[in-house]
């Protein structure tokens, strides 16, 4: 087919794409792409220049150019490496979890039964309460260790309520935030369920499989896909989780629930190290692209699959 007998508004491979008045359209999109990358290019920029000097808030005299003076010292801090872990356990039990239960959910809610609107309902509704108030809810109103209600159920049977918060702060954290995360791995694994081919599980249960084994070959290698897609956006998003711990822990005791993003919060605005804030700033978002290419690369294999 020539380009002539292509429609009007189709635009002929390597050329332009024009509007049905024949006017070229790229340009109207220009001062968009560069606000965006203006958006982007500046803060970057910035932060990585300031990630080379000697820049503090509250000391003049540190100023200069510090090269990788900031690098060094953040790498080498015991702090830092505490945070790395930190993280790394928190993204993969928050990951586990949310898999469990989001698939335990899925199963449960593709059956009919009285009120499965209003169960899907519950499970759904925490995926929209703001970080900053589930935090606060369950800190206050569950897991306080004088008032909380899982101290009162503690007390009803004769044990001693559990300082959430003080003795098991990540395991704390991660819950808060699993209970967030899980109405999202519900719903995405829900959407591939019902896609499934009713008359194969119809079949494997005439041919005497049971509920397990149906789950096992049938079910599970079905969600394979949609698992892996819920993998790779939760990890984006839980390795900048923040407001969780700012509410609850403040990072602490000590740096036992500081994951990366809270260590450069505590640098550059708690302690007014703008350069080592800067530094931890650029070594996050090296940090967060190796992730995210790696999981794209293998969300991407499993979908050619």
């Amino acid at each position: 087919m020539t380009s002539s007998a292509l429609p009007r508004d189709v635009a002929a491979p390597g050329k332009a794409r024009r509007s049905k008045r024949g006017i070229d359209t790229r340009p109207l999109v220009w001062p968009s792409i560069a606000a965006l990358l203006v958006w982007m290019i500046v803060p970057l920029a910035l932060t990585l220049y300031f990630s080379f000097r000697n820049f503090s808030l509250v000391d003049p005299t540190q100023t200069g150019w510090a090269g990788f003076g900031n690098y060094s010292y953040l790498l080498t801090d015991d702090s830092f490496i505490t945070s790395i872990i930190n993280t790394v356990l928190l993204v993969g039990g928050v990951l586990i979890a949310t898999i469990i239960f989001g698939t335990l959910f899925a199963v449960l809610f593709d059956q009919d039964f009285f009120g499965q609107g209003a169960a899907r309902l519950f499970v759904i509704a925490p995926f929209f309460v703001m970080p900053t108030v589930a935090a606060l809810v369950w800190k206050n109103l569950l897991m306080d260790p004088v008032s909380g209600l899982f101290a009162f159920f503690a007390r009803s049977v004769g044990m001693e309520p559990i300082t959430w918060f003080a003795q098991t702060p990540l395991f704390s954290i991660g819950i808060i935030v699993a209970w967030q995360w899980v109405p999202f791995a519900t719903l995405i694994l829900l959407t591939a369920m019902q896609s499934l081919d009713r008359e194969q599980i119809e079949a494997a249960r005439m041919d005497g499989a049971k509920a397990v084994s149906r789950f096992r070959h049938i079910i599970l290698p079905h969600l394979a896909r949609p698992i892996t897609v819920v993998v790779m956006i939760e990890t984006i998003f839980l390795l900048g989780i923040f407001a969780e711990i700012l509410v609850t822990t403040s990072g602490g005791p000590g740096d036992a629930s500081t994951n990366l993003v809270y260590l450069i919060y505590k640098t550059a605005l708690l302690q007014f190290d703008i350069g080592g804030g800067s530094a931890g700033g650029i070594v996050a978002i090296v940090l967060a692209n190796i992730v995210a290419v790696f999981l794209v690369r293998t969300v991407a294999r499993n979908l050619d699959s």
